[in-house]
């Protein structure tokens, strides 16, 4: 057990856990003896301008490759649900909400990068207000930041973003102009002419 402890923390994909939390229990200690002296990724973790993948995309990915890959028999599993499933259970086991996408399995993380490449690439509905002078725009919550470096972030910034303002579903997107977002295609800045005439807003409030 203590051994197979220390291999975990060596692969160095779990975020926000120090190592004395990660070796507190006595079957850890194992970490110790493998000669880690710190969580390698400890500091990092204290900085929240390094995201990780929230387990919830990590559960969203092993869904998406279950019904893309069904089981041939309802037991055995794809090789890409097996690898995010293994990342999914440590992630459970140590109660992290998060891990490191350079760091993790590179099965896993092609696995979960796949995934990704099917999920909408932007929130914009064509409606953006901080080109009007709005720090956060009213249409799909992102900072005015966020939208001017949109094409620089990564899966990973891109999924942290989605999940704040999906939680916060403060955003037109999620309440008035619902339907707009269901015919965005993932597009940023799409031509409002795309949509429909009655998801067009009448103007600007």
């Amino acid at each position: 057990m203590a051994g197979g402890d220390a291999t975990i923390i060596g692969r160095r994909w779990l975020t926000r856990r120090s190592y004395d939390e990660a070796t507190a229990a006595p079957a850890r200690v194992g970490a110790a003896a493998a000669g880690y002296t710190r969580h390698p990724f400890a500091a990092a973790a204290a900085s929240d301008a390094m995201p990780g993948i929230h387990i919830t995309d990590i559960e969203a990915a092993i869904n998406w490759w279950r019904e893309r890959s069904p089981s041939p028999d309802g037991i055995t599993a794809c090789a890409e649900v097996r690898a995010l499933a293994e990342v999914y259970a440590l992630m459970v086991y140590h109660r992290e909400p998060l891990c490191d996408e350079a760091t993790m399995p590179q099965r896993a993380r092609q696995a979960w990068l796949d995934w990704y490449a099917s999920t909408p690439d932007a929130p914009c509905i064509a409606i953006c207000s901080t080109s009007q002078g709005d720090a956060v725009c009213k249409g799909c919550g992102r900072s005015f930041e966020e939208v001017q470096r949109w094409p620089e972030y990564g899966p990973v910034q891109k999924r942290a973003i989605w999940r704040r303002i999906t939680q916060e579903a403060t955003a037109w997107r999620f309440n008035r102009y619902a339907e707009r977002a269901r015919e965005a295609t993932g597009v940023d800045h799409p031509d409002p002419g795309r949509f429909g005439a009655g998801s067009r807003p009448a103007g600007r409030s």
